[in-house]
């Protein structure tokens, strides 16, 4: 991952950390159950879009890979070789 992406990705994470916290508390101060359910959506949209920051850069370090090891040629797929078994019973 490169530094720019680990960085905004920590900081998604560290945003969703302060909300679960915050939902905690509201928990164990017995907020009434709209102000707690608030928080708890902003901690699940907090913690999606980590997701799709985490997954999107894993993609495109993926395909820049792909595009640096054959030159911008498509990649041929992979064929796996199996070990020749023995049929004699």
């Amino acid at each position: 991952m490169n530094p720019e992406a680990r960085r905004k990705l920590l900081n998604r994470l560290r945003r969703a950390q302060g909300q679960l916290a915050a939902v905690i508390k509201a928990v164990e101060e017995g907020r009434p159950c709209p102000e707690v359910a608030t928080q708890l959506a902003a901690t699940s949209k907090a913690l999606d879009r980590a997701g799709v920051a985490l997954v999107s850069s894993a993609m495109q370090e993926c395909l820049a890979g792909e595009a640096d090891a054959t030159e911008g040629r498509p990649t041929p797929p992979r064929v796996r070789s199996r070990p020749a078994t023995s049929s004699a019973s």
